[in-house]
């Protein structure tokens, strides 16, 4: 039984992975903040499959401590899933706070490599699978994006850069790059705004947690021989950022 490692699955699309991921017969551990969220993921999923990782990624001392008190059927890791991250604020980058620059670096970049880094002896070792969750937003600007844009691009390059270091170890690096996915994201985004978030997807048929998790299982499960380096996906009612037009300035 192999064995994923999943960041950020207390909701969304890490908390779709892991439920995709045990329903197709691997072990996952989960990591996230909420430990009541990661539990009653445990409870259903099931204590054999699925362990608990109480940890903010910023945070490596925690993170090397729940490392290393992994028991010994979740220690082998076959597939590391950089899916935590987060976008704050919708402000031009004039009007923007640093500080959520810098929690927005901190998280979406920072923790992503520093993890990565942490775990590739032993995915090289086992010719596991690298899979990082960038974004549309990576290639498509538009207003507002800017830092989260940047680190979402960041994703896509180091991606790459990983698959051309790994050539020749079995290890398959995969950039997933989503457009509108309805999650807790816009929320988290606006500081709880439930009216912002209803207008975004309302009526625009988004794409969902779980088509994405179905993604990422299916790019963690081709025959090893095969590695998908970048997959960008929007539902069909998104498409790319138009150019925009200042008049009489």
């Amino acid at each position: 039984m192999k064995t994923a490692l999943v960041t950020g699955a207390t909701s969304g699309i890490g908390e779709a992975c892991a439920r995709a991921f045990v329903a197709a017969g691997w072990r996952v551990i989960g990591t996230g903040r909420r430990a009541e969220r990661l539990d009653a993921l445990k409870a259903e999923l099931g204590a054999d499959t699925f362990h608990a990782a109480v940890f903010d990624v910023r945070d490596e001392a925690a993170r090397d401590a729940a490392l290393a008190a992994l028991p010994a059927e979740f220690a082998g890791i076959d597939c590391l899933v950089n899916n935590a991250g987060l976008a704050l604020g919708t402000e031009p980058a004039q009007s923007a706070s640093l500080e959520s620059w810098k929690t927005m670096i901190d998280t979406n970049v920072t923790a992503l490599v520093s993890l990565t880094h942490k775990l590739l002896p032993a995915l090289v070792e086992r010719k596991g699978a690298i899979v990082n969750l960038s974004s549309v937003a990576a290639t498509y600007p538009y207003a507002g994006g800017n830092v989260y844009g940047g680190t979402k691009a960041f994703v896509h390059q180091f991606s790459l850069g990983l698959r051309s270091d790994l050539a020749g170890t079995g290890v398959r690096v995969t950039s997933i790059e989503p457009g509108m996915v309805e999650t807790e994201f816009t929320l988290v985004r606006t500081g709880g705004n439930q009216q912002a978030s209803d207008n975004l997807y309302g009526g625009a048929n988004p794409m969902t947690a779980e088509d994405i998790a179905g993604t990422v299982l299916w790019v963690a499960t081709l025959p090893a021989h095969l590695n998908i380096n970048t997959l960008e996906l929007m539902p069909v009612s998104q498409s790319f950022a138009g150019f925009q037009v200042a008049r009489g300035g």
